[in-house]
């Protein structure tokens, strides 16, 4: 059935007008109300305001102009079967409807919006229309996102009309829209407190994704997998990078929990950073006066882990970088960007696979995190602290660090709340040497990451992610030549702790803060 009549109601104007007279130039009669209708008769686009189609004048200030039988009649309307009841209600069908929603989300996300502002962008009409059209996708295309409408006009324009399948698809994305808009609601109402302040939990929590790509497998070939991306995922986010190619092979699950792993750890640092990870854990982590030289020094950390691994760097990746890349096989790499003579390198390496974020998020970004367990989820803000903990901590030893120590004991501190718990790192400068991750023994984590250090555990600092429950991993600590500590404090053995590290004349702070990572 041809598109004889179009609906347009949009709060989001963008590529409104172009397509509304392409619709017009086609021989579309258009429908509108409001500040679109307005838009349209400006612009000198013909249009019928839905006030003189239904023969009612909007009321209460515009909360009620659309909610009138014909225009729902004319959008459910199942041809030959309601002909009597159209031409009853002194309608006509109504093929396309174009309906974008109120900016809520906008408006409860601006400290400065009061309640009563951030009510009265609860759209009403609006998700009334795109619910109706969806249900009758079978004879009504529904149109919420500007970035369809030249598909919708190609369709047009080749068959007059817009085909079941794409109707399909359009209904499905449009109910996907106001289930989002509606989580959005009920969300903001549930987390405020009687006080108007917002609770960081609210009662209802739907989380609203959409299938980004299917994935190879699961974490093992016989699990199949998707990556789902939050609809309003924040600019810089793993969501939102870019792939940039470089061989045939697509991103599998184990991939992308490593890059997200690897991003948010080289987040941490201001100067030229590389991290190079392997099973979530950062295997090398560095900081240089260029990119180049953090990345080689990273990665020669831990050579041999760094075989297979993602790196995550906070440059742009130059020419000299994408060579040293070249030199070692890795599973990805993630960057804000890739000069052109980099990318072109990068892309002789079969089956790289390379993301570019754009936008770069602070280290201390504010965002909610979830697990999946039986039958639910355990949510907690985000772990964004680290900066400035060493540096404010408690010096509880006979001997304070040294200058060289607590930068050390600061860089190394920042790379331990990325480790898997019980986390212990090493470091020397501003580089790794040691790396002690997801034991379930503290002493075996120091023991394990003095083993990867080698003879260059001797002068390195230590960061633990949480208090030393004996002294046994503090005298081993020292044993190998460790020259001072951060840890958090906290244990009943703390005394006995601090006097080992005294007899062994090692310098530790307490940092009072945590980091477990499970």
């Amino acid at each position: 059935m041809p598109i004889k009549t179009a609906l347009l109601s949009v709060s989001d104007k963008s590529n409104l007008l172009g397509f509304a007279h392409a619709l017009a130039k086609r021989g579309v009669r258009i429908l509108s109300s409001g500040g679109t209708a307005k838009a349209l008769a400006d612009e000198g686009i013909a249009v019928e305001t839905v006030e003189s189609y239904t023969g009612s004048p909007e009321v209460m200030g515009g909360r009620v102009k659309t909610l009138h039988p014909r225009v729902h009649g004319g959008i459910l309307s199942r041809g030959a079967i309601d002909e009597a009841d159209l031409a009853r209600l002194g309608a006509r069908e109504i093929e396309l409807v174009v309906v974008n929603l109120y900016p809520f989300e906008k408006a409860a996300a601006d400290a400065a919006s009061s309640h009563a502002h951030i009510v009265e962008n609860i759209d009403i009409g609006g998700p009334s229309m795109i619910r109706s059209a969806a249900k009758n996708h079978a004879r009504v295309a529904v149109v919420c996102d500007p970035a369809d409408y030249d598909r919708v006009l190609a369709e047009i324009d080749a068959t007059g009309d817009v085909s079941q399948a794409t109707r399909s698809e359009l209904a499905a994305k449009a109910f996907a829209h106001t289930a989002a808009y509606d989580a959005a609601i009920s969300g903001y109402l549930s987390g405020r407190a009687e006080d108007g302040s917002r609770e960081a939990f609210p009662k209802y929590l739907t989380l609203p994704f959409e299938r980004a790509y299917g994935l190879r497998y699961g974490e093992n070939p016989h699990q199949a997998g998707a990556f789902y991306v939050e609809r309003n995922a924040q600019a810089g986010s793993l969501a939102k990078a870019e792939s940039l190619g470089a061989g045939g092979k697509e991103l599998s699950f184990n991939n992308l929990v490593d890059v997200d792993a690897a991003l948010d750890c080289v987040r941490e640092f201001d100067n030229p950073a590389a991290v190079v990870v392997k099973h979530t854990n950062p295997c090398g982590v560095a900081i240089a006066q260029d990119l180049a030289t953090a990345y080689r020094t990273a990665r020669d950390a831990d050579p041999l882990s760094a075989f297979g691994g993602i790196v995550a760097l906070n440059r742009e990746v130059d020419e000299a970088t994408a060579k040293l890349l070249l030199e070692t096989f890795l599973e990805c790499v993630i960057a804000p960007s890739f000069a052109p003579a980099a990318l072109e390198a990068l892309r002789t390496k079969k089956n790289l696979r390379l993301l570019a974020t754009g936008a770069w998020l602070s280290a201390n970004h504010k965002a909610l995190q979830a697990k999946r367990v039986g039958g639910g989820l355990v949510v907690q803000t985000r772990d964004a602290t680290a900066a400035g903990e060493v540096a404010g901590g408690k010096v509880v030893t006979k001997r304070a660090p040294t200058l060289q120590e607590m930068a050390s004991l600061e860089f190394a501190w920042s790379v331990c709340k990325h480790v898997k718990s019980n986390a212990i790192v090493l470091a020397q400068g501003a580089r790794t040497v040691g790396v002690g991750a997801g034991q379930m023994s503290r002493v075996i984590s120091v023991q394990i990451a003095c083993e990867k250090a080698g003879a260059l555990t001797k002068g390195s600092v230590l960061a633990s992610d949480a208090f030393f429950p004996f002294p046994d991993g503090l005298e081993m600590a020292a044993k190998a030549g460790i020259t001072a500590v951060a840890q958090p404090g906290g244990s009943v053995k703390d005394a006995d702790v601090i006097a080992a590290a005294d007899a062994h004349g090692i310098a530790m702070i307490l940092t009072g803060t945590r980091h477990f990572r499970h």
